[in-house]
């Protein structure tokens, strides 16, 4: 398996999804994979993706709303694919497209997108873990985390972060649809414990500097 370059990301809202939809999302990226590779081209076919999602459908959300209505019909949908692709997307990319579209299944292209990914950090013996938090991770907290999946799961842990303040302190690490519990719980727990100790001492100090007569 060929390796593409990658951009660490920062989520803002944990995506979620349905379990079939993650199913289907998955035949349809293994089987993009499985093009790519027989015609060579998985690198530059990523990267093609990858500029699909991000200079395409989050400048244009006309166009994906467009794709994902139910006013148009499937070979519709494939022939604009086609009008707008041809010559600008690789064969192997354009082509995995248009059977999307025939099948009624753009609306999942960002779904699909992030199946790839899961399928590539695989064979390269990395897991996504997605880390919900009260406030941004230090360097220290991001790297107890990668040694705790590490440990737990033999595969090295591609962080990508959502905070939400309403967790008070609080994190949630997900690996797919599963939680960490057991002994990767009690990391867990002994540093969301940290966390809160170190908001603790910052207050302090806050009220202290503010009583202080000088």
């Amino acid at each position: 398996m060929h390796e593409a370059p990658t951009t660490p990301r920062k989520f803002t809202k944990l995506p979620t999804y349905d379990t079939g939809e993650w199913r289907a999302a998955f035949v349809y990226a293994q089987s993009l994979l499985r093009a790519a590779e027989k015609a060579k081209v998985t690198d530059s076919v990523v990267q093609e993706f990858n500029s699909l999602i991000a200079d395409v459908l989050d400048r244009l959300p006309q166009l994906e709303a467009l794709w994902q209505s139910a006013v148009v019909d499937e070979e519709a949908k494939a022939v604009m694919v086609k009008k707008a692709f041809t010559g600008k997307a690789s064969p192997v990319f354009l082509s995995f497209l248009q059977v999307v579209a025939r099948h009624g299944r753009l609306s999942m292209l960002r779904l699909i997108h992030l199946a790839l990914e899961e399928e590539l950090n695989k064979a390269r013996g990395k897991v996504r873990v997605l880390v919900s938090v009260a406030a941004p991770l230090d360097k220290a907290a991001e790297g107890k985390i990668i040694e705790s999946v590490r440990q737990r799961l033999n595969l090295e842990a591609v962080l990508e972060v959502q905070v939400h303040p309403e967790l008070i302190g609080g994190i949630v690490v997900k690996v797919g649809d599963r939680v960490f519990d057991g002994s990767v719980a009690t990391q867990l727990e002994r540093l969301r414990e940290k966390m809160l100790n170190r908001s603790v001492h910052e207050i302090q100090s806050r009220r202290d500097r503010f009583s202080s007569p000088n």
